[in-house]
């Protein structure tokens, strides 16, 4: 059994409001929530949330909410402590999932393939606890730098005259969705588990909404890959 976790805390302060922000008349909540009910891969949909506007639109949606401790939407509080949460509560339920899928509120390019992909991944030998969905830097990182002494110095001078078909593939966590073995995640409550799989997602597909320029570049992608 498998179920998706998405929390959604209602005190955004960058971009306020932005789980609710319409996209094409519809709060962007709204799309990862029809991602997950297209996949056909999840007994539940669960919003965690703090905020009744936020839960409004998630039942409207058809997902089920669970309503967030205080302590849990405070500006500190981790997304694995409101994956924990949830997994408490459904324990209690006795509807304890073999698996669950972290989506994010905002992960408004999601589709029903996605998710069934990177579920598969999890299965693919080697098989793997946890699956994140994965994306390349748009910049060089190993060319970072760094502010050392009022000066900025190269993080890694080793790579200096390395042209960038040379670097070593990085990629990081985009900020759509984390696949979970539930045994694997409550052993170390993190998504960086040993056996961690990557799936990758174009750029596009991976904008993270947290600012108005996030925002701003959602609402030019989105005639493209919403309609």
């Amino acid at each position: 059994m498998a179920v998706a976790i998405i929390p959604a805390r209602g005190g955004s302060k960058r971009l306020p409001r932005k789980n609710v922000l319409p996209i094409f008349g519809r709060p962007i909540l709204s799309y990862p929530i029809k991602a997950a009910l297209e996949s056909k891969l999840f007994e539940s949909i669960i919003v965690s949330t703090e905020g009744e506007e936020i839960a409004k639109a998630a039942r409207a949606s058809g997902a089920r909410v669970i309503e967030r401790p205080k302590e849990l939407a405070e500006d500190r509080a981790t997304v694995v402590e409101v994956c924990v949460h949830v997994l408490e509560v459904l324990e209690h339920e006795n509807r304890y999932p073999n698996y669950f899928c972290c989506i994010y509120a905002t992960a408004l390019f999601i589709s029903p393939s996605h998710l069934q992909e990177s579920f598969r991944l999890l299965r693919t030998e080697p098989e793997a606890d946890f699956v994140m969905g994965v994306s390349e830097y748009n910049l060089y990182p190993v060319q970072a730098l760094i502010k050392k002494d009022g000066y900025l110095k190269q993080m890694w001078p080793q790579y200096h005259d390395v042209q960038a078909q040379f670097h070593p593939q990085l990629v990081a966590s985009n900020g759509t969705l984390y696949w979970a073995y539930v045994p694997a995640f409550q052993d170390v409550k993190s998504f960086y588990g040993r056996r961690l799989k990557g799936y990758f997602m174009p750029k596009i597909h991976s904008v993270d909404i947290n600012t108005p320029e996030d925002l701003k570049i959602a609402q030019m992608y989105a005639p493209h890959l919403l309609l």
